[in-house]
């Protein structure tokens, strides 16, 4: 069926019957693939630039592994969210092209090379703990074919680690703090930067952290201008987030 309706709409292009804007507004709502247990959005990457991206908590290793390689039957890149050793090791017998990149828990298929942008999306984080969440934010980064670089370990305990790296600070297009506890950085950040900063709390904390609840609530009240705030531990949607705005300044 997918097939066909984009043969009709190929033959009115070439008919002139339709101009090529329409034809992709058609292509883009396309149906879904319906495996049942799954339905695979494989036109996602022509709404939003880039394909569906597989969550794999609470999926069966053979449920991931059927969707991966019907998303590599389109020749589209794969990437894989909160993934497991074990998920990995099952992953990649069946596709040895598979990476993972295991503080951020994620897997890895490059069918084809993603876009190059030309930007600096920098990933902060408070402290040494927060880590695995900016490696998530920064390897979604990477994937979507954005220049990554790191500052790891530079919160407002000994916030002059912060202050000795602004020249990183002011090249980077965006900035992705990450950060547990108080959930202060981003604030600091966003009050020296004239780049929009996109917080990030983490469930990094004592107690009354409530598991990154007064991380989120502090980067939700910050009083500097030009953050926008994610879920928590949600790494994944900073990083999409950032690879978006930064393919925004491409033109420039």
């Amino acid at each position: 069926m997918d097939k066909e309706r984009i043969r009709e709409v190929l033959l009115e292009v070439r008919r002139g019957e339709m101009d090529i804007e329409e034809a992709m507004m058609r292509l883009r709502l396309l149906p879904f693939e319906d495996l049942e247990f799954v339905k695979i959005d494989h036109h996602r990457s022509l709404r939003n630039g880039y394909p569906e991206v597989i969550y794999c908590e609470g999926k069966d290793k053979e449920q991931i592994l059927i969707i991966m390689k019907k998303m590599m039957e389109r020749e589209c890149n794969v990437l894989a969210t909160r993934a497991s050793e074990e998920v990995f090791e099952f992953i990649k017998r069946e596709i040895p092209e598979a990476v993972y990149n295991k503080r951020a828990r994620m897997i890895f298929v490059k069918n084809s090379e993603p876009k190059r942008k030309k930007g600096i999306i920098l990933v902060v984080t408070g402290g040494t703990s927060d880590i695995p969440v900016a490696e998530e934010a920064a390897f979604t980064a990477e994937c979507m074919g954005n220049n990554v670089e790191r500052l790891y370990d530079v919160g407002v305990a000994g916030i002059h680690r912060l202050f000795a790296h602004k020249e990183i600070l002011f090249r980077a297009r965006v900035i992705i703090a990450v950060a547990g506890m108080e959930g202060a950085l981003a604030s600091v950040i966003a009050g020296l930067v004239d780049k929009p900063v996109i917080a990030v709390p983490t469930s990094i904390g004592y107690g009354a952290n409530f598991k990154g609840l007064s991380a989120l609530l502090t980067m939700l009240n910050s009083c500097a201008a030009g953050i926008s705030v994610v879920n928590i531990d949600n790494g994944f949607g900073a990083g999409f987030l950032a690879s978006m705005i930064n393919a925004l300044g491409e033109g420039e």
